[in-house]
Formats: C-alpha cells, sequence, structure tokens
C-alpha cells in the first residue's frame, strides 16, 4: 500500500533535549494544525542519556507523523541532520534546533521563497536583518560569530551574512546527493552542505528571521569554534582531492 508523502518534513536533531523538547513539540504540533497540514516531525536522538527517546515516544500519541530515528551514539549535530534529512518523506523538509531559537512559524518564510519552484535551499539568516534578533548573545559570542563567517566566505567562497542559523529548508530530492556527501558530524557542517549545494548547481536564498538566543546553547564558544575552524580548512581539502563528487549533464 502506497502511503501519501506528508506536506512537510520537519526534523529535529536532539541531544539531551529533555527539558526544552516538551514545549517545541506542542509548539511544532501547533502550528501545523493552524495551517490544515500533516507534515511529519522527525526528532534524532543523537545517543542521550536522558530522557529524550521516552519524551518523543509519549508525544507520538498527540502527533501520530511524530517520528524516532536514532543514531545509537553521540555523532554530532551534523550526522543529526543528516540522518534526519535523509529519512524525510515530504518533497520539503526543515530542520530546526530543539530550542526553536527561531519560532517554528518563521517556516513560512522559507517555505514562501521556496514557492513555484524559484529555489532549492532557503536559510534563515540573523544577519540579513539583526533587528528581528529578539534576545542577542553574548559580545563574545557576536564577535566569534562575525570573525566565524569572514573564515567561511575567505575559505569556502560562500557570500552568505549567517550561515550558522539552525533553521534551513531544502527540496529533499534536489538535496539527497549533498546528504550523502556530507562528511563533516559536527556544529560545522552547515558551510559544508551550502557548499556541496552550490557545486551541485542548487539554488539558495537568505532569508532573515526572527531569532532569540538560548543561554542552554549547547554550542561552547572556545571548544567549538577551534574545531569549526578546521573543518573550513577540511572542506577545501575535500574539494582539491575529490572527495566531493558532482553529478555531470
Amino acid at each position: 500500500m502506497n502511503i501519501p508523502a506528508p506536506t512537510i518534513s520537519i526534523v529535529i536533531p536532539a541531544y539531551n533535549e529533555e527539558r526544552r523538547l516538551p514545549r517545541s513539540l506542542e509548539r511544532i504540533c501547533a502550528y501545523l494544525k493552524n495551517r490544515g497540514w500533516d507534515g511529519e516531525v522527525i526528532v534524532v536522538d543523537d545517543g542521550s542519556t536522558d530522557r529524550t527517546a521516552q519524551i518523543v515516544t509519549e508525544w507520538q500519541k498527540q502527533i501520530p507523523t511524530l517520528r524516532l530515528v536514532q543514531n545509537g551514539e553521540n555523532r554530532g549535530k551534523g550526522f543529526s541532520v543528516r540522518h534526519g534529512m535523509l529519512e524525510a518523506r515530504a518533497r520539503i523538509a526543515i530542520f530546526t534546533d530543539a530550542d526553536l531559537s527561531s519560532p517554528i512559524e518563521e517556516a513560512d518564510k522559507l517555505l514562501g521563497v521556496m514557492g513555484g519552484g524559484r529555489y532549492d535551499v532557503a536559510i534563515g539568516s540573523r544577519g540579513v536583518d539583526p533587528r528581528l534578533i529578539t534576545v542577542h548573545q553574548s559580545r563574545f559570542r557576536e564577535v566569534a560569530g562575525i570573525i566565524f563567517n569572514k573564515m567561511v566566505r575567505l575559505v569556502t567562497g560562500l557570500k552568505f551574512m549567517d550561515t550558522q542559523c539552525g533553521f534551513k529548508a531544502f527540496v529533499v530530492g534536489k538535496m539527497k546527493p549533498v546528504f550523502e556527501q556530507q562528511r563533516i558530524e559536527g556544529f560545522g557542517f552547515d558551510p559544508e552542505i551550502l557548499f556541496l549545494a552550490k557545486l551541485h548547481g542548487l539554488r539558495i536564498v537568505e532569508v532573515p528571521v526572527r531569532w532569540s538566543h538560548d543561554a542552554d546553547t549547547r554550542v561552547r564558544v572556545l571548544r567549538d569554534s577551534l574545531r569549526m575552524f578546521w573543518e573550513l580548512v577540511e572542506i577545501r581539502w575535500n574539494r582539491v582531492v575529490g572527495r566531493y563528487r558532482v553529478r555531470k549533464g
């Protein structure tokens, strides 16, 4: 029996999110109901040691299309997003951080610009219109973000003002080769998938979205920034040695 594809897939990478996940699932459930969509919600449990998996199971009673996908061990946000996207069944899939730093309602903006097949990828951005930021990060974090963005531009050639906002939408069929080639599993995966999308000739648009900093962020500036800078070099090296293969014709 053929199962109809959902209207939209919403992918949530989750590592020890028992505290934030219930409220986020409640908001996503309300969002889908208000729009009359039969969207699927995919929570990717990245080897959590708390009740993340149990909470997803409990919420399946309220969201029948909610699915739990498990990595088995802690692999990183990049791996979790990749896993969830390759599991998505809708034509368009969105991934969002578990804290909904960008309200799920902002998905309307991403989907709106993708209407009519104009774009294959829509990325939420804090850089296009900073006035939409309701709660700012510390000045130290913001400066680190500015420096990282300059490095992204220098090393990868990407010209986006914000690659790191955890709110992006993709045409699943066109992005599948990108996620299959993705190699970076940690927080530095965003520039890689955008770099690969460009290599594959996909059309990408940057969209200003509302965003609010959550003090309980999983990103640790000093520890993770060093790794992310090294991953930028890895992206360029992978291209040079031919690890990213682009279909021709």
